[in-house]
């Protein structure tokens, strides 16, 4: 079974592990319940998952305590590494669902001018911890 393969079968599992998240507001998904088929950047291969979380940490402890972990450690064997970068976090104000397009304004806006209040990685939260111990290579 190739590596792919194994990623989209799990992609149910990780979603459904989210989706009981304590702290998630809501995530992009199509009618697949997940979000492979939106396809909004010029490159074919890029992939969308957006979420939208109370708080920053109730998003690190998914990101790196759940099972999530697992499959992100991997990504190497299923995605090429992207010379910019790829994930972006920004505040958004309560009730607001961003949209895709403002997502991707926040990840260039990241690209060209690195960690800001405006859109930040996780480098730009000195109280986040969990990703410099528990991040993959």
């Amino acid at each position: 079974m190739s590596a792919t393969h194994i990623a989209q079968r799990n992609l149910d599992r990780v979603n459904a592990v989210a989706e009981r998240s304590e702290g998630l507001v809501g995530r992009l998904k199509d009618d697949s319940n997940n979000a492979t088929a939106v396809r909004p950047f010029e490159d074919p291969d890029m992939l969308v998952n957006m979420s939208i979380w109370e708080s920053v940490e109730a998003l690190e402890h998914f990101v790196w305590a759940t099972v999530h972990k697992q499959f992100y450690n991997r990504k190497d064997a299923w995605f090429e590494k992207p010379e910019t970068p790829h994930f972006v976090m920004w505040p958004i104000p309560a009730g607001h669902i961003p949209e895709l397009n403002e997502a991707k304004a926040r990840l260039e806006h990241l690209a060209a001018h690195g960690d800001s209040d405006f859109a930040f990685g996780w480098e730009h939260l000195p109280h986040i911890k969990l990703w410099m111990s528990r991040r993959c290579g």
